[in-house]
């Protein structure tokens, strides 16, 4: 067993629980933010370990991929959050790309770890992702759609770093006569779904 497997079992545990509440479909994007500091037990941007960033975002990359999913790795605060994602998923989605490459002590080593895995990897100023996972108090929100929902997963921490999972959906629009539900009598009953 690799030095950081224990921490590559709870991130995958994490994730598949928080793919499957939040029911993701082919192309949505995933954000994730981690602090290797934070896994490692230390205060967040004190103690930013390359090789423990890149065992657990090639994990998360792996299960995105084999979701369809395409993954968004945020950089820390020196790079303004902005995001490591693929040039497809940037071109997907109107991204604004942005001039820098991260690197373990500007950016992090999450995303400069994502940055070295993704096939053709850009910075995006922003996304908008349809669900996220935060690893040691990273504040992924600003990059989620609105309305995040926190999904709870049996997995509250990946080595010493906290875990926060959320999905999102659509906002529900309208007041007290609001109709969520479709009701058509010569056809199925379902609910609004993106």
């Amino acid at each position: 067993m690799g030095l950081f497997d224990a921490y590559c079992a709870e991130a995958r545990a994490a994730l598949a629980e928080l793919l499957e509440a939040a029911g993701l479909r082919h192309g949505d994007l995933l954000v994730v933010g981690g602090s290797t500091s934070e896994v490692l037990g230390s205060p967040i941007g004190t103690n930013s370990v390359y090789s423990c960033a890149l065992a657990i975002v090639t994990e998360l990359h792996q299960i995105c991929r084999e979701n369809g999913l395409f993954l968004a790795v945020q950089c820390c605060e020196h790079l303004n959050r902005a995001l490591a994602v693929e040039r497809e998923a940037a071109e997907r989605y109107g991204l604004e790309q942005v001039c820098a490459v991260p690197a373990p002590k500007a950016g992090g080593s999450f995303a400069t770890a994502a940055f070295s895995l993704f096939a053709q990897p850009v910075l995006a100023e922003r996304v908008q992702a349809h669900a996220g996972l935060d690893i040691g108090n990273t504040l992924i929100g600003m990059h989620l759609r609105p309305v995040a929902v926190p999904v709870r997963t049996r997995v509250k921490k990946i080595g010493e770093a906290n875990v926060t999972a959320a999905r999102t959906r659509p906002k529900l629009i309208g007041g007290e006569r609001a109709v969520y539900v479709f009701h058509d009598p010569g056809a199925q009953h379902g609910v609004y779904d993106r």
